[in-house]
Parts: C-alpha cells; sequence; structure tokens
C-alpha cells in the first residue's frame, strides 16, 4: 500500500465530491427542469465552457488509454495527433450552427435535432439510441482509468474487496450528478484541469531528466514501435489504419451526446465558436502524454517484479501508472493519480447525462409519456443517468480491456452511423428521411459485424481490396455505406413520391456565428 499516494488521492477526490453537491447551489436554476438539470440551463461562458469542454474531450482516454497503445504498438498511438488536428476546424463549422437551430427550437439534444429537421420521431429514436449506446464504452473506459490508479495505490484487486473502490467511486459519481446535473462535472472540472497541468508539466519534464533526455528514451524503444509498419506489395502495413484511424475518429468527434451537451450549455454560439478555436492549445499536452508510453518502454516498467501483477491484470493501460509510482514520491503520486481519476469521473458525469437526456427526450417523452410534466422529464433524466452508468460498468467487466483505447474506438463506430443525419441536414435537407434510417441500419449492422469478427478486441479491419490488404478502422468503412445506401435509397424513395415530411426549421434558424 501506497499510503502517502493513497492519502493525497482520497483527500484530493473528497474535495472533488464535495464541490460535485455544492455546485447543486452555483447559479442557481431549478433542477427539475431539464434544460437546467442537463444543460446548466444554457448560461455557461467562454471560460465555464473551456473547463466544461477540456474534461469533456480529454479523459482516461488521454492519460491511460493512448499512452497505453503508443507502450503496447508504438507509433501507430500518435494517430490521436492529427485526428485532434483535423477535428477542431470540423467541429468549428458545424457547432455553431447547431447551437443556433437548438436555441431557437429549444433542442436538448442532438436527436431533438434530427426529429425536427426531417420530421422523424423514428430517426429522432435511431439517433438517441445510437447515442446511448456509443457511450457505455467510453463510460466504461473512464471506469477502467479509475481502477487501474486505484490498484496501482495498493489497494486489493480481486474479489468482492477489489470490486469495492471502483464501486464506491460509481456510488459516489452517481449521487452527485443525479443531485447537481451539468453543474456538477462543469465546476469539478476546474480542478481537474489543473490538476492535469501541473501533472504534465511536472512528468515532460522530470521523468526525461530520469532517464537521461529524450535522446536516450527514443534510443531505448525498438524502430518497429517508432515507425509504422511500411507498406510492402500486397499490404498497406499501418499507413492505412493510421489514417484512417484519425481521419475517422475527427468526424465521429462531434457526433458524441456529450459533446453536443457541453456545446449546448454554452450561452450563445460565439463561445462555441470561440471554444473550438482555444481548445487546440490541450493538443500540444495530449502530445506530450502520449509520449509517456516510450517513457515507461525507456524506464522498463514492465520488466519490474513489483507491476508484474498489474500488467497481467490490467495489460499495457498500467503502463502510466506503473511509470509514475517508478519515477516520482508518493505525494505526488498522489496527485497524478487525482488528475486521472478525476479526469475519468468528469466526462463520466457528461457522458451519462447527455444520454439521460436522449432517452427521457427521443423515447419517454415521445413514445412513453407524451403528457409528463417537466419535472417528471427531469426526474427521469436522474433515473436514467443512474442506468447508464451501470450499462458502462457491464461494458468494463465484459469486454477485452488489453488496449482501453478499443473502448473509445468502438463508441465511434457506432456513433458515425448518425452522420449523414446530423452533419448533412445542418446544411441540408437533401436526404429522405426513410433512407436515412435505412443506410444507419446498414452501418450499424456492418460495423458490428466487422468488429465481431475481431472479437471485439480491435477497431481496424483487413479489407482486401484488389489484392491488396488495406487494414482500416471500421467507422470510415461501415459509414461509406451508411452514405452510399442513404443516397441510392433517397433517389429511389423520391422516385416513388414517399412523404418527405415537413422540415420544422427555417433557413434563418442557421445563420453563421458574427
Amino acid at each position: 500500500m501506497h499510503d502517502s499516494a493513497a492519502i493525497v488521492f482520497l483527500l484530493l477526490f473528497t474535495l472533488v465530491t464535495v464541490l460535485g453537491f455544492l455546485a447543486a447551489r452555483w447559479r442557481r436554476g431549478d433542477l427539475d427542469r431539464l434544460h437546467e438539470w442537463g444543460l446548466g440551463g444554457r448560461r455557461f461562458g467562454t471560460w465555464v465552457t473551456w473547463f466544461l469542454l477540456g474534461g469533456d474531450l480529454y479523459t482516461a482516454y488521454t492519460f491511460i488509454a493512448l499512452p497505453a497503445l503508443v507502450f503496447g504498438k508504438g507509433a501507430i498511438g500518435l494517430f490521436a495527433m492529427p485526428y485532434i488536428i483535423m477535428a477542431y476546424p470540423v467541429v468549428f463549422a458545424l457547432l455553431p450552427r447547431l447551437w443556433y437551430v437548438a436555441h431557437r427550437h429549444n433542442y436538448v439534444t442532438g436527436a431533438d435535432f434530427v426529429r425536427g429537421r426531417y420530421d422523424s420521431p423514428l430517426l429522432g429514436l435511431l439517433v438517441a439510441i445510437t447515442g446511448i449506446l456509443a457511450v457505455m464504452p467510453y463510460i466504461a473506459l473512464q471506469l477502467l482509468g479509475i481502477e487501474v490508479v486505484i490498484a496501482g495505490m495498493g489497494f486489493p484487486t480481486s474479489g468482492w474487496l477489489g470490486d469495492l473502490p471502483l464501486i464506491g467511486a460509481f456510488v459516489i459519481l452517481a449521487a452527485y450528478t443525479y443531485t447537481s446535473g451539468l453543474r456538477a462535472p462543469a465546476m469539478i472540472a476546474v480542478v481537474k484541469d489543473l490538476l492535469i497541468y501541473v501533472t504534465v508539466a511536472v512528468a515532460v519534464v522530470v521523468i526525461p531528466i530520469e532517464l537521461g533526455g529524450y535522446g536516450r528514451i527514443f534510443a531505448a524503444v525498438s524502430v518497429s514501435k517508432l515507425m509504422l509498419a511500411s507498406p510492402h506489395p500486397g499490404d498497406l502495413g499501418s499507413y492505412s489504419a493510421f489514417a484512417t484511424l484519425a481521419f475517422g475518429s475527427a468526424l465521429a468527434l462531434f457526433l458524441y451526446p456529450h459533446v453536443l451537451t457541453g456545446a449546448l450549455a454554452a450561452k450563445d454560439p460565439k463561445v462555441v465558436a470561440r471554444n473550438m478555436a482555444l481548445l487546440g492549445a490541450y493538443s500540444l499536452a495530449l502530445g506530450l502524454i502520449a509520449l509517456l508510453g516510450f517513457m515507461a518502454i525507456a524506464a522498463g516498467v514492465s520488466r519490474m517484479p513489483q507491476y508484474a501483477k498489474y500488467f497481467k491484470l490490467y495489460s499495457n493501460n498500467f503502463a502510466v501508472p506503473a511509470l509514475f509510482l517508478h519515477s516520482f514520491p508518493g505525494w505526488f503520486v498522489g496527485v497524478a493519480f487525482a488528475a486521472i481519476a478525476i479526469g475519468a469521473l468528469v466526462p463520466a458525469a457528461i457522458m451519462s447525462i447527455a444520454a439521460a437526456n436522449l432517452w427521457t427526450r427521443s423515447v419517454y417523452r415521445e413514445y412513453l409519456r407524451p403528457a409528463c410534466s417537466d419535472a417528471e422529464e427531469a426526474r427521469q433524466a436522474k433515473l436514467v443517468s443512474l442506468i447508464v452508468k451501470f450499462g458502462a460498468l457491464i461494458f468494463a467487466i465484459g469486454l477485452p480491456t488489453t488496449f482501453a483505447i478499443n473502448l473509445q474506438l468502438l463508441g465511434g463506430i457506432w456513433i458515425i452511423q448518425t452522420l449523414p443525419a446530423m452533419v448533412v441536414g445542418l446544411y441540408s435537407r437533401w436526404f429522405h428521411r426513410w433512407a436515412l434510417a435505412l443506410g444507419w441500419l446498414i452501418g450499424m449492422v456492418m460495423g458490428t459485424w466487422m468488429e465481431a469478427r475481431l472479437g471485439f478486441k480491435g477497431a481496424v479491419f483487413p479489407l482486401h481490396l484488389f489484392g491488396t490488404v488495406v487494414p482500416t478502422y471500421i467507422a470510415l468503412v461501415s459509414v461509406a455505406g451508411n452514405f452510399v445506401a442513404s443516397a441510392v435509397l433517397t433517389v429511389v424513395f423520391r422516385g416513388l413520391g414517399l412523404d418527405g415530411g415537413v422540415d420544422q426549421t427555417a433557413p434563418a434558424d442557421y445563420r453563421a456565428v458574427a
């Protein structure tokens, strides 16, 4: 047991727990109304939105999953750098436009927008189901991050005693999310980001000094991990995998319900646009954190006997915790582990709130209780936010986690199927609503089938095209099938004269940010 690390960790964890409950009194609003509980009253300014979206986007994925991929597979893990660079210009063009139309029509979710744009409760339902399904493995990734650092401090890792710390963190998260809604992660995100800034700044200076500099770090890594596998006749190697992972992830980012929730909570579209320009600064931190995987290789943490059982339990996902335990005194390990755990709690809270909003608006109110009151709608969302976390626990326990990043990539395969309806819908209503629904079905079946063929252990499928193996991120292949099917069926359905519904929005609802 690492006593000093555990004490510092518990103190910081207690601090954010208190903040989570106090957040209910921050910027007071009627938390029995969904837009107050689930969107913070739509009143967050630039700085709060900065921390909220930063906490939303930079998660246990950043601190645990990404360095684990670099540690285990090498340079392929650096796909996250071009991914995030490509993502922000895309999101800059789309989110302010969505904010305007959502504000004009009181839309709380992306599914609300799709339902109104295409006059299709079914299409709204499909977008909602996809969003809920996609955040489950993403929340599971956050829970895994918490579990790994708790184990690293020396808490039991097996049996019911081993599950107690994670269950405790889960219960605390559920309690303050239920009580305070989106205000809780917004307030906690400030503490989370400050802890991460301190941890990263210290780690990228102190660890290389201990290891003899970055030159020695890279010299200790095999060439096979420093470089992508080169193409050769009959196989494109890792080049196509790297490119498609980056591009597919960039296209999927905007579609996640937790990203939309963070953006729609802003007080005006200029706040959204400003943050899309500013959040690129996080990319530098992302790249430095990814290098922790190479530092862990250079430090030889996987060969140290004191960490053997943890690598056996958590595989490559223990690389960063082992590196910190090896490199820092106990009190700073506590700070770093708290940064990782809190960095997992914030997005997990936002994701569960976003999923609850989707269920309440597109399923409960649409199909089960159309006449429900605002208070009943909010109560339903609070309850569902608890159920979503439980579902994420099942994902965390049931899926292989050699590389935790596969949980996030799996969510991307599903959520990207909403791209034709959401992204194209913001600019054009050319697609027919029934064609979009059938295209979604084809994309979901394709993506899930290919993922199942890989045993849910990866997200890059070896396509065989013209005698050449082209490793490709499944999300891109499946959404391409979705687009083709939607386009062809749109032509067919319009030719048959099938009713396309009445658009509830108007061109003025999509005005650009001045």
